[in-house]
Parts: C-alpha cells; structure tokens; sequence
C-alpha cells in the first residue's frame, strides 16, 4: 500500500468509492453523483491550497482523505474542513486513521491551527472514529440539511493542530509550495 496526492487520473475511483454515500444514506448532503471531470475539478481546485490524498494498494485507490477551506473570509484561514472516505471492501482496515494521520500532519506543517468534521447525525460509527483520532464535538445545527424526505441535524467536530499565542501568525503554506521531499517523507511513513 502507499499514500500518495491525489492527481486528476484518480478522479474515476475516488468517484466510485464515493456513490454509495449519495444514494445510500446521509453522510454526504449531495443528492446527485457528480461525473468524473467534476472530481478532476474538485482536486485540482482543491489542491491548489490543501492537500488530497488517496490510499493505493497494486494501482487501486482503497480510500481518500482531503482537506477544504472552513470559510472564505481572511479571518478563518487557519482552519480546514476534512473529510475521508473508502471503499466498502476496506473498511476496518486502518485506512481513515492513516490517511487522516498523514492528512493532518501535512495541514499542521503548512500552518493550520484547527480542522473541524462536519458529520450528519446521528451517525454513531462516524462520531466514534472521529472522537478516537482525537476530535471533540462543539455544536449541532438542527434540521439544516434536506434529503431524501428527511431534515438532518449537522454535528461539528475540531481538532487542535497547534495551539494559537498572541503573535500574528503566518498565512498558511499553500500545499503545492510544501517541499517535495518532506511531503514524501510524511506520505512513507504512515504505511508499514
């Protein structure tokens, strides 16, 4: 197995491994699966600032991890929404813990402060996996989602990166501008 960015050609797996969200549940508040050129956007919008990664064992992706911005406003920069997801035949197999292990220590090195969860509940399994990697609810905004006939209740979860002081910090390290061979380091070592 190996972790490695996620590039536009990964686009129709983490597409597969993310339908069964859609239609299958509450986990993801999107309603219709998106094509792959919309992945391939995704990634490559989303990768101009925060990294994405794919877990692949023998050329298939067995799960992904990614971070995106919190909100827009100068203020919040310091902080990055994560989400992970993998494939139903490798649940249970270490590989959101590691992704998210490598995930946050790429974000902590760039200069995040914070990543928050965003969970629909009730979603125990979620909950469960998110507290154990060292999240802490905060807040639940009630009836904020509408799907499939249903409102859902929205749970957030944060994880301290770095504690804040009092001096202003540095924007964060955009991920492409991270050296390359650091970035590898971090990637190689989460994988036995």
């Amino acid at each position: 197995m190996k972790i490695s960015v996620a590039e536009r050609s990964h686009a129709g797996e983490i597409r597969d491994i993310y339908a069964p969200f859609i239609h299958g549940g509450f986990v993801t508040f999107e309603t219709q699966i998106p094509d792959k050129e919309t992945f391939e956007e995704r990634i490559l919008q989303y990768t101009q600032k925060f990294p994405w990664l794919v877990m692949e064992e023998n050329g298939k992706v067995l799960g992904y991890a990614y971070a995106s911005a919190y909100r827009e406003r100068v203020a919040y920069q310091w902080v990055a929404e994560c989400s992970v997801y993998v494939h139903a035949d490798y649940r249970k197999k270490r590989i959101a813990a590691t992704l998210y292990n490598a995930l946050f220590e790429l974000l902590k090195l760039q200069g995040f402060y914070k990543v928050y969860a965003v969970i629909t509940v009730p979603n125990p399994q979620s909950v469960g996996f998110h507290e154990k990697m060292g999240f802490k609810w905060f807040a639940t905004y009630e009836n904020v989602g509408y799907k499939a006939g249903k409102w859902c209740d929205v749970g957030w979860w944060q994880l301290t990166l770095a504690e804040p002081n009092n001096s202003v910090p540095p924007a964060p390290i955009p991920f492409p501008q991270l050296d390359n061979a650091t970035v590898a380091f971090i990637l190689n070592k989460y994988i036995n």
